[in-house]
This record gives structure tokens, C-alpha cells and sequence, in this order.
């Protein structure tokens, strides 16, 4: 449906716009709206949205009624923008609707210059037409049209639109005004300047970053990484980077990171390589490597210079070969570049022994290592000491700076020149060391030096001047005084003083030093035993024990036992058993405070003195005694020696009680030997119910899977001395003792054993019982080793009952019990009665004498011990 005539003109009330609109039913009420209202922005955008899919011009004629009537509005302009933008999507950069486009943009200006959003809109789609000086003359429009608040949104439209073109001229003007309101944008503008190839502008800006310390990096670059980058970019581009002096600045950063130079002495080196400057290059490597302090920045230029020296040497040999004849000069050059690159590699130890001097010049190990590689070069090796000497610091020194003097003297020495050596010697006395020993250390290598060149009276002046006394007195310990007023309390100055008394001078005057030493209480055990046996041997004895009462008086326990055991020792060779009484008070006195760890020896010399010139009995007591004071661990060793005295002294009768009373003081291994053994003496002796006690009593302490060398000893004895009852009770005491300790030790094997229950009977079948359990465990190897040994299967473990008896005792059952103890009183009838083995045992046996018809049987010797009488004496 179409307006009438006169509808239309009463619809239009402007008939000279010229706007032609043709309308549609749905139009009406929008239409009668705006003409009630046609300032009403709620009424123009729903009759907008109603309209949305009509025909593009329709839409924009509408548009255009709708900002004539409202031009101020924002959002009609915004959306109306919108559009046109979107209708010209796809179009070629040619058709004139972008020149429309533009037009609106710029009638939208006019009312809406101040929102940044149309100017944002606006760029964007000039810098999609490709319109360079269009769009930056718009963008400058931009910024001037709107707050500085506002700038940073068009500045990032900007950048981005400079950076697609090839304009270099108008992009550093660009950023150069940018950076003025975002200066901390200018790493971006340095990069874009080193990607179009604008070194020199880039190493300005770069260098003007570098000198801000107030500048924040917004990639986190720090200011060293700045620098480095810096160095990078001018040393690699000499010929390019024209505006900067690159010498002033590396070394400005070397001045300001000193401890990471190494990386900037290379840049500025390659800096000069690059340059074609090499002789300024090797300068510039020589200036380094003397002035670094790590060992890794002399690492870094180290390997940089030998780098360069050799690549030198390398090219100049390929640019040589083509050339049969070479000229002499050339030769030369090369021979030139060689010696330079040996030389280098050869000063290497050298220049990074110089580093760590300079790290630390106070360490006297690696001036040591200086002088070291010194070697064969006496000016230097002197010059080093002087200047290591007059470097070093007493009270920062690392290591031993006297071994610094010492041997400064010793090079003098070794080159023959003494009086030099005896100059630098008198000035080492006279440094503040800050230890006695430091300066003793020096003392006693001058008089060694003199020793050595047989000036023996000079030693002993030089001594007496080291243990001169102070005018003052003074206490060794006190830091606050100097070494040199200490040192007359020095024990190292004394004992070579003492030493060198001995071998040169007199008997008073070596007695003299050693009682100034004792005056001093300096001494130690050992001097206290050297000056004993000095008057020892000039015949002094009554005064040599005297020295050693001294010693007793100034030490106490353990330092003391060393003293006592001398004394003790010189005392008996000196008198013997002529003063028994003062002997023993003397060990009386050393016993009595003396600690268990040392009383061993002392009462073994004690036991050796009554033996030798006392009385047996008093040596037994002695010996009873030690034991209760000696260690633990040493009554075992105490106990043989007792009883192998006691055997040999009363006889072996006597060690009964011996025996007894070790098996009870000692632990249970120790008691398990000492019960064997009392078991085979008294066999010996024929007491065989006493040996079998003694089994009986020591069972209880023996385990069968721990030790089965006793079961097996007195298996052995009851098959050679029993019967068939005692082996049947060894082998009931052997399960029951097996038991006890199965239920004490090993609940599950005891279990095991009761129940019967697939019991193992060997050591693979213990092992293999469960691999996932505990198969090492040493209880359970134990027990097995233990069944083997037996012979027997472990579920046969029970009481024996009679007729299980093993085939080995029935064969003892059958045979007579022999006693090898037996006296034979030489029965006729026996030896009648006897077979064929038993006379030629008889034969075999010594016959026994006869006195008067009757047959004496023989004594063991071991019964009477030294008490044995002579065969003859008893005839008489």
C-alpha cells in the first residue's frame, strides 16, 4: 500500500531535502510516532531494528533521517558506521562505497570528534584501504583531537600501522613521539630499529636505556642483560654503529659490573677484530687477562684470546699456500704468529695464578704455586717472594706465612748465599704472627739452617736468644701480647734447645734447660721420659727417679701412664729385688688411682717383680687382684696368664679355683672356652665325673646352634669316657638346653619344632621353607647347621625313650669303658684273661716301676708344677 499525494506531503514536512522515501503498511505507526515526536532517539532506533532487513540503501536513507533529525547522537552514528562498514566487507579497495564510507566517517567527526571510539573505527578501516598518508594524517587528527587520557588507544593503532610499511624516515619521527608519552615502549622501538637496519639510532636508544637506572624493563630484562645486548650490538656491527664512542661504554660497564667482565673484554675485542684493528685487539685481550679477578671471566677471555691467536695463524697459513716461494717476510709473520700462540698457552698456569692472587692476595699457597712456576728463573722467584711478603697480611693470611719466610730463606740457602739467607730469617722473627707456633716454626728452621752448615755455637745463641725471658711477665695464652714476648713459653724452641744441648753442650747445662722446662710447666710425659733417661745415662739415677716423681706430680691420668710405666720399668732394672718394700709401695701408689684401661700392663710388671724376687704367693695375689681391676675385655688374656703361672708355680691342681672363678666372672663365650678347657685338664688328671660336671654346668650356657664345638667336645668325651647312660643324659641335656633356648629366642621355630609340621632337617630345606620371609636369619642357619650336626631329623626331637638308641652308642654299649687314668696294679690274671689288642697296648704303655714287689704308677709333671721332686731324691 503507497501514501496518497497529500498523506505524503503531510508526512514530509521538509519538502526541499529532496529525500524521496517510498513507505510500506508496516512503516505507518513508526512513521506517525516520529512525526508526533521526531527527536525521540528510542523511537528512530525501534523503527531501526524494525527495519534491520531492509534493502541498504532503504537502511540508510533511514540512517541518515534518523542522525539529520538527532546528529549529536553517539550511538546512532556508532551503529550507522557499523553498518556501512559491514556492507563494504569483500568489496575491492577500489569501489567508490569506501569513498562514501570515508564521508561518513567524516560528518561523524564533526559532531563526535571527542570519542575515541569513532577515531579508533575510523583508522582501522583507513589502514585496511592501505592509505598511508590518509590514515596518518588522520591519526594525528586523533591525537589532536582528543585528551592525552585518551592517546595510548590510538598510539597502539599508530605503532602497528608504521610497523607494516616500509617508511623508516616517518617511523623513528613516529616513535620518537610515542616514546615521549611511553618511554618504556623504547625496547620495541629498539628492536624495530635493528629489523629495519637502523643499527646506529638503535645503539643510541639502546645506550640512552641503558644510562636510565631508573628504566623498568617490561620483558624483565635486567640492567645487565641491557648492557650485554648493548655490547653485543655494537661490537658486531662496528662499521654501522658511527654515532657511539663503543670503547667508552664497554668500559663503562666493566668499571660498573665488575664481578662479570668477562663477556664485556670480549665484545670490546671483537669490537676492534670486526674493525680490522688486531694489534688494539691484543691489547685489549693482554688488559683483560691482567685484570680479571674470577677464574671465570679469565676463563672467557682466556679462551677468546687463544681463539683469536689461533684463527690468526690459521688464516694466514691458507692465504700462504697457494704460494710456492715465500717471501722471507711471510715466513717470518708466521713464525711471529706461532711464537705468540705458544707463548700464550705456555703463560696460562701463570696468568690464572695471577687471577686467584688477586681474588685473595693474602694466600700463601698459591704465592707458593707462583714461586713453583717460577722455576729456573731466580730474578722473578725473588721478586716474587719479596713482593708475596710484603703482600701478605699476618692477620688474613690463608695458610702458614712463616713456610712463606722459611722458605724465601731457603731459597737463599740452596743458591749458597747464607748471609742473605740469615737476613731474611732475622726479619721473619720480627712479624706479628698471630700464633707462638708460627714463629717457633721460624726459629727452629734458622737453627736447622745452621745445622745443616755445622755452626753449632751459632744454634745454641740463636736458642738462647729464641727462650730469652721477657722483662715483663706474661701469660702464653693472652692473645692481646705479641708472639714474640710468648715465645720464651714455646715447648717446640725447648725441645730443640733440649736436643741440641744433648748432642753439644755440657751435663749442666742440658740439666739446666730441661729444669727450666719444668720450671716453665711447659713439659710434657715426653720430655718428663727424655730427661729421665738423659740422667739415666750420665749415671744419675736417684735423680732421674726424681725427674719421673715430678712428672707423676704434674700429670694426672691417662698423659701420666707413660711416666709410671718408665719409672716403674727403670726402677726394676735398676735395683731388681734389692728394695722389694719401696718397689711395691711404688706400684701401690700407681695402682691406686690408675684406670682400668691401664692397669693390664702395671700389674703384669708388678706379678713379674714378686715372681722374680718376692714370693709365689704374692704373685698369685697380684695376679687375683688384676682381675677384678682390668677391663672387661682383658680378663679373658688376665685368666690364662694366671693360670699358666699358677701350673707352672703350684701345679695344676692349683688352677681348680683358677678355672671356677673365671667361669664365673667371664661372659658366657669366654666362660663356654674356659670350661673346655678346666673339662680336659681334670680328663687329664683322670677326674672324669669332675670333667663330666663341668660339661653339665657349661651346657647351660651353650646353645646347640651357636656353639656346636662344645656338644661336639663333649660328645667326643662321653664316647671315649662314658656309658651308655651318660650319653643317653648329654643328649637329654642337649634337647633340653636346645628347648630353653628355642623358647626364649625363637618362638616360631620352637613352634615349628613342637608341632612337627614339615620341619626342615637340613640347611636347603631351612632355606627353602619360605623365600619371601626371613631365610638369613642367622637363629634359623644356625639351627639348621645344628640338625646336620646331630644327624638327626628335627621331628624326632622328643624324649628319648629306651630302645631308640642311635647304632653308635649300642657299639659303646658292647665295649668296656676304658679309662686311660686307670692305675694298673699288674694283675696276673688280667693279663692272662687279656686278648691280643690289650698286650700290645700293654707292650705299647710304659711299664710301671716296682719298689720293694709292688708297682709304682707314674704322676703327671703338670701335678706338682716347679714343687716337683728329683726321682733320685725320692729313692734316697
Amino acid at each position: 500500500m503507497t501514501l496518497s499525494g497529500d498523506d505524503l506531503k503531510a508526512a514530509l514536512d521538509a519538502p526541499s531535502s529532496g529525500i524521496h522515501v517510498v513507505f510500506n503498511d508496516e512503516d505507518l505507526p513508526f512513521e506517525e510516532e516520529l512525526l508526533r515526536n521526531p527527536h525521540s532517539l528510542k523511537s528512530w532506533l525501534r523503527y531501526i531494528d524494525a527495519r534491520s532487513e531492509a534493502p541498504k540503501k532503504s537502511l540508510n536513507l533511514l540512517y541518515e533521517r534518523a542522525l539529520k533529525a538527532l546528529p549529536g547522537s553517539y550511538k546512532l552514528w556508532y551503529h550507522y558506521l557499523k553498518v556501512r562498514r559491514k556492507q563494504v566487507k569483500g568489496r575491492c579497495l577500489t569501489d567508490p562505497i569506501f569513498e562514501e564510507v570515508n564521508n561518513a566517517f567524516e560528518r561523524a567527526l564533526v559532531f563526535m570528534h571527542k570519542m575515541p571510539r569513532i577515531w579508533m573505527d575510523y583508522c582501522t578501516f583507513l589502514v585496511s584501504q592501505q592509505k598511508i598518508t590518509r590514515t596518518r594524517r588522520v591519526l594525528d587528527r586523533a591525537l589532536r583531537a582528543l585528551p592525552i587520557t585518551q592517546h595510548d588507544r590510538i598510539w597502539k593503532i599508530y605503532v602497528n600501522f608504521i610497523k607494516r610499511h616500509p617508511i623508516p624516515e616517518t617511523s623513528v619521527r613516529v616513535f620518537r613521539r610515542y616514546l615521549q608519552l611511553c618511554p618504556e615502549q623504547a625496547e620495541d622501538f629498539v628492536d624495530y630499529l635493528k629489523e629495519a637496519g637502523n643499527l646506529d639510532e638503535a645503539a643510541k636508544w639502546l645506550a640512552k636505556i641503558v644510562n636510565n637506572q631508573d628504566f623498568v624493563s617490561k620483558h624483565g630484562k635486567s640492567n645487565h642483560a641491557l648492557w650485554y645486548e648493548l655490547c653485543e650490538l655494537i661490537s658486531k656491527n662496528p662499521l654501522d654503529v658511527k654515532s657511539l664512542n663503543v670503547d667508552a661504554i664497554i668500559r663503562g660497564g666493566l668499571r660498573r659490573y665488575t664481578d662479570q667482565v668477562g663477556h664485556l673484554w670480549n665484545s670490546l675485542a671483537d669490537y676492534y677484530i670486526r674493525s680490522g684493528l688486531f694489534e688494539r685487539a691484543r691489547d685489549i685481550y693482554e688488559e683483560s687477562i691482567q685484570t680479571v679477578t674470577t677464574v671465570r671471566d679469565f676463563t672467557q677471555v682466556f679462551d677468546a684470546y687463544a681463539q683469536f691467536e689461533e684463527l690468526a695463524l690459521s688464516k694466514r697459513m691458507e692465504d700462504l699456500e697457494g704460494n710456492e716461494q715465500p717471501s722471507q717476510d711471510e715466513e717470518l709473520e708466521i713464525e711471529m704468529l706461532m711464537a705468540r700462540f705458544e707463548d700464550l698457552m705456555e703463560r696460562r698456569p701463570l696468568l690464572l695464578n695471577s687471577v686467584l692472587l688477586r681474588q685473595n692476595p693474602h694466600n700463601v699457597a698459591e704465592w707458593q704455586k707462583r714461586v713453583t712456576l717460577l722455576e729456573g728463573k731466580p730474578h722473578e722467584i725473588i721478586s716474587t717472594y719479596t713482593e708475596a711478603v710484603q703482600t701478605v697480611d699476618a692477620k688474613q693470611a690463608v695458610g702458614k706465612l712463616n713456610s712463606l719466610w722459611v722458605n724465601f730463606a731457603k731459597f737463599y740457602e740452596t743458591n749458597k748465599q747464607i748471609g742473605d739467607a740469615r737476613i731474611i730469617f732475622e726479619k721473619a722473627t720480627h712479624v706479628s704472627y698471630l700464633k707462638v707456633d708460627d714463629l717457633a716454626n721460624v726459629w727452629c728452621e734458622w737453627v736447622e739452617m745452621e745445622l745443616r752448615h755445622d755452626h753449632h755455637e751459632e744454634c745454641l745463641k740463636l736458642l738462647q736468644r729464641a727462650t730469652a725471658p721477657p722483662p715483663r711477665k706474661v701469660s702464653y695464652h693472652d692473645a692481646a701480647e705479641t708472639v714474640q714476648v710468648r715465645l720464651h713459653k714455646s715447648l717446640k724452641v725447648w725441645s730443640l734447645y733440649a736436643d741440641l744441648e744433648e748432642s753439644f753442650g755440657t751435663f749442666q747445662s742440658t740439666k739446666a734447660v730441661y729444669d727450666r722446662i719444668l720450671d716453665l710447666k711447659i713439659a710434657t710425659p715426653q720430655i718428663i721420659i727424655n730427661f729421665g733417661l738423659f740422667l739415666k745415662e750420665n749415671n744419675y739415677f736417684e735423680e732421674a727417679f726424681k725427674c719421673y716423681e715430678k712428672g707423676i706430680a704434674l700429670f694426672r691420668w691417662p698423659n701420666v701412664f707413660d711416666i709410671w710405666n718408665t719409672y716403674l720399668s727403670e726402677f726394676l732394672e735398676r735395683y731388681g729385688g734389692k728394695k722389694l718394700e719401696r718397689a711395691r709401695d711404688l706400684f701401690e701408689q700407681c695402682l691406686e688411682t690408675c684406670p682400668e684401661k691401664y692397669a693390664k700392663p702395671i700389674f703384669l710388671l708388678f706379678a713379674k717383680l714378686e715372681e722374680e724376687h718376692g714370693m709365689a704367693r704374692h704373685a698369685m695375689a697380684v695376679y687375683d687382684r688384676a682381675i677384678d681391676a682390668v677391663e672387661k675385655s682383658e680378663r679373658c688374656a688376665l685368666f690364662n696368664i694366671y693360670l699358666r703361672k699358677a701350673a707352672e708355680i703350684y701345679g695344676v691342681t692349683r688352677t681348680r679355683q683358677i678355672y671356677e672363678k673365671a667361669i664365673e666372672v667371664l661372659e658366657d663365650r669366654e666362660a663356654r672356652d674356659m670350661c673346655q678347657r678346666f673339662a680336659e685338664m681334670e680328663t687329664k688328671l683322670g677326674e672324669i665325673d669332675r670333667a663330666r660336671a663341668i660339661y653339665g654346668h657349661c651346657s647351660q650356657m651353650c646353645d646347640p646352634r651357636v656353639a656346636p664345638q662344645f656338644w661336639a667336645a663333649w660328645k667326643d668325651f662321653e664316647v671315649r669316657h662314658g656309658n651308655e647312660d651318660t650319653v643317653r643324659e648329654m643328649l637329654r641335656i642337649k634337647r633340653s638346653v636346645q628347648h630353653i633356648y628355642n623358647t626364649q629366642v625363637n618362638m616360631m621355630s620352637a613352634q615349628m619344632l613342637q608341632d612337627g609340621v614339615n620341619a626342615p632337617s637340613t640347611l636347603d630345606e631351612l632355606a627353602a621353607v619360605s623365600p619371601d620371609s626371613d631365610i638369613k636369619d642367622e637363629m634359623r642357619l644356625l639351627e639348621a647347621k645344628a640338625v646336620e650336626k646331630d644327624g638327626t631329623n628335627s621331628s624326632s626331637v622328643s624324649f628319648v625313650r629306651g630302645e631308640t638308641q642311635s647304632k653308635e652308642v649300642e657299639a659303646l654299649a658292647k665295649q668296656p669303658t676304658v679309662n686311660p687314668a686307670e692305675i694298673d696294679l699288674g694283675d696276673d690274671d688280667d693279663e692272662d684273661d687279656s686278648d691280643e689288642e690289650n698286650e700290645e697296648e700293654t707292650e705299647k704303655a710304659p711299664k710301671p716301676a716296682r719298689i720293694g714287689g709292688v708297682e709304682k704308677q707314674a704322676i703327671p709333671a703338670q701335678v706338682f708344677g716347679s714343687l716337683k721332686r728329683n726321682e733320685d731324691d725320692e729313692e734316697d
